[in-house]
């Protein structure tokens, strides 16, 4: 891996205002993704490179802090920003002091990966294999043919790791990574872009959330605390869930119904009647 210290941040504060009405109920980092809350697989995947507990995984909050707080509990150093989210930058700014030296490796909760062929966590340890501490590396996927910014033809794939000379500089004020480190590590060739092999998938929108869920399911999952007695064809059904009508490439919340003779359709159905369209 690598000789130098490392520390974990996880992003979780965003208001996720585009999936509202959805995160009216949750914070986007709880939504679940293959019935696992977004956070939980952010948790398991730096869990799985030896980063676990609040000595060595730090998780901020602000957006409906109250729930991140209750749902991490001891699992990790909590960061509340108390007067709203203060960007990605500004997250990790708050946590200087507890970085304190270390490399940070910084992740998006809402970031969906996803490999074939390496276990969570596996999947990412490239990011951190022989690396100096000097450099900034970030997790990439290839610019899709006809989008443009980017970094020499790769976006942003959910994680970075930041080395400490970049973090001790961070303000806790508002601000971006992309503004405060990215682009200033690309401009000082300091930059390392790590190709990731898998899927990645931003969550932020419910076209996405919903794709991200049906990569998960990979043809349908239905917790065994869910009730079906209609039917549910390529959906997520969550636990304590009933589906008494029929459901199709839908995501159906924990604890949701879906009624007698309704039928849906690339839909996320929360509670009794909350229905958001993909």
């Amino acid at each position: 891996m690598t000789a130098n210290p490392v520390a974990a941040v996880i992003l979780a504060a965003g208001e996720g205002q585009r999936l509202r009405p959805l995160t009216n109920l949750v914070p986007k980092a709880l939504c679940p993704v293959g019935n696992v809350a977004l956070l939980d697989r952010a948790l398991a995947r730096v869990a799985a490179l030896g980063l676990r507990g609040p000595s060595t995984v730090a998780v901020n909050a602000a957006y409906l802090a109250e729930q991140i707080v209750s749902h991490v509990g001891t699992r990790a150093h909590l960061s509340v920003e108390p007067d709203g989210p203060v960007g990605t930058s500004g997250g990790v700014g708050r946590l200087r002091a507890w970085i304190d030296g270390r490399g940070a490796l910084v992740g998006n909760a809402d970031a969906y990966l996803a490999d074939p062929l390496r276990e969570p966590g596996k999947d990412i340890a490239a990011l951190l294999e022989g690396w100096s501490g000097d450099t900034v590396r970030m997790l990439t996927k290839p610019v899709p043919p006809g989008d443009t910014g980017g970094f020499s033809g790769r976006r942003f794939a959910g994680f970075s790791l930041l080395p400490w000379r970049y973090v001790r500089d961070l303000a806790p004020e508002f601000s971006d990574l992309v503004r405060t480190v990215w682009r200033p590590a690309e401009a000082a060739g300091e930059l390392e872009l790590i190709p990731y092999e898998g899927t990645y998938i931003d969550t932020g929108t419910p076209a996405t959330y919903l794709a991200a869920n049906l990569h998960a399911a990979a043809g349908g999952l239905i917790d065994p605390t869910a009730t079906v007695t209609g039917h549910a064809d390529d959906s997520v059904i969550g636990a304590g869930a009933v589906v008494e009508g029929r459901v199709c490439r839908c995501v159906v919340w924990p604890g949701a119904r879906v009624a007698a003779g309704e039928e849906l359709a690339d839909v996320v159905r929360a509670g009794a009647d909350m229905t958001v369209a993909a």
